[in-house]
């Protein structure tokens, strides 16, 4: 098994698009041409008249930030400027920590509730219970507060003091807690073993996406002997994406050899290759995929990958079809420029732009009444400004992005577990290694 790439990658997660490249150091530029030049003069001509003679005076900052944006909508969907805070929570995001108290939370009637608590963090220390209403952060009333806002005042900098003021069902009186805020870890992947088969979900690629999944690999090996595993599920539904380096690392964790996935952008000698190396953990065990339409980026990554070099059957629906990555360029504490700087392609030497990751085994997931006829199927060939990709047609890529709350309802999650288990055959499983698809 290879170490971990060198490469300081990172993705977004914004939605179901974002996988870039993370450099420090600026990239050396073309001149701009004379016209260019004029243009820009424009700009500032225009920039004055709005500052000055606007009906109301306007924000300098954000009538400069929108103009910047305005730029890169231009380009495509994923070029975008991120502000100083959202560079930060951008930050935050990928290193799948933050400092603050372990609770999630949902709106119930207008009224933030704890949905529940995460073991061992400040909030389970301290006592507060699944179910509490909160009603007072720091003595300030939460009603008609945005549960994104309620968060953002709950996170902060870790060993910093919060006083919580909870209502507690049968409990007369109001509940105050101060509570000292630690870090908080994000699970990038959930496991669990169904009877003689390891199941493993990635919910994104964060920093702890490499060792959550081969510490859930080593535990599903502890729990269910090698002769009675029957193989594992890897679970990309709805997965949007995350750091391009972990998604490099995950298939290198499952695969013995071969090309991962390239990069190309607009010069030649920018084209990038990522290989794995010796080390499969998992024994050379059967693998199912499964992919929906709500699986982007550095999933069909690790889809595209393990398709192509016959290593896992891909079952499901096609997935979303993001195949560009985005340079992160900081900018200092003015935050940072998000470029579509290249596009990446598997093993194989396809472009999934436009068009996606085709399952092995097409299996569809029925939606629950109360969803038919509300979900809109998207992908990235339905966004407006797309790049438009080499493979591209009509038909598009995506499609639902639903997955069941319960196992016993998971129509692709029960398919996969009958293939595994003899149950049901197909011709696409178990794949062929000898038999895999590489560009010559």
């Amino acid at each position: 098994m290879i170490r971990r790439a060198s490469l300081v990658v990172i993705g977004a997660l914004m939605g179901a698009t974002a996988m870039g490249v993370i450099y420090s150091a600026g990239v050396p530029a073309e001149a701009a041409s004379g016209s260019t030049y004029k243009e820009l003069s424009v700009f500032g001509d225009v920039f004055e008249r709005v500052r000055a003679q606007y009906v109301t005076p306007p924000q300098e900052d954000k009538l400069i930030e929108a103009a910047i944006n305005g730029m890169l909508a231009s380009l495509d969907p994923h070029s975008s400027y991120m502000n100083a805070k959202d560079a930060q929570d951008m930050r935050t995001q990928t290193k799948g920590e933050f400092g603050g108290l372990g609770i999630e939370v949902t709106m119930d009637k207008d009224q933030i509730k704890v949905g529940s608590t995460i073991e061992n963090t400040p909030a389970d220390k301290a006592g507060v219970k699944a179910g509490d209403f909160i009603t007072a952060i720091d003595g300030a009333p939460v009603k008609g507060l945005k549960l994104e806002d309620a968060v953002l005042k709950m996170r902060g900098e870790v060993k910093t003091p919060i006083k919580l003021t909870l209502q507690r069902t049968g409990v007369d009186k109001p509940i105050e807690l101060t509570i000292v805020r630690d870090i908080i870890p994000v699970a990038a992947v959930r496991s669990h073993v169904e009877n003689d088969v390891g199941y493993i979900r990635i919910l994104q690629f964060t920093e702890k996406t490499t060792p959550d999944l081969e510490a859930a690999i080593q535990k599903i090996k502890q729990t269910v002997p090698a002769d009675k595993l029957k193989g594992y599920v890897l679970d990309l539904r709805l997965n949007p994406g995350g750091l391009l380096d972990q998604a490099i690392n995950v298939c290198d964790d499952v695969l013995e050899r071969g090309e991962v996935v390239s990069t190309r952008g607009r010069n030649p000698d920018e084209t990038r290759r990522y290989n794995a190396g010796p080390g499969d953990l998992t024994d050379g065990k059967p693998i199912i995929v499964l992919i929906n339409g709500g699986s982007a980026s550095a999933s069909e990554i690790v889809a595209g990958a393990l398709q192509d070099l016959r290593r896992a059957t891909i079952l499901g629906t096609r997935s979303f079809g993001k195949g560009s990555v985005q340079t992160i360029i900081p900018l200092g504490e003015n935050g940072a420029l998000r470029l579509t700087t290249a596009l990446y392609y598997t093993p194989s030497g396809r472009s999934i732009q436009g068009t996606g990751i085709t399952p092995d085994i097409k299996v569809d997931e029925p939606l629950p009444d109360d969803l038919k006829g509300k979900m809109v199927t998207e992908g990235e060939s339905t966004l407006r400004g797309h790049i438009k990709g080499q493979s591209e047609t009509d038909e598009g890529s995506g499609s639902e992005a639903y997955v069941p709350p319960e196992v016993k309802d998971d129509v692709q999650l029960n398919y996969a577990l009958d293939l595994l288990r003899g149950v049901k055959k197909d011709p696409a499983f178990p794949p062929n290694p000898d038999k895999a698809v590489v560009a010559k």
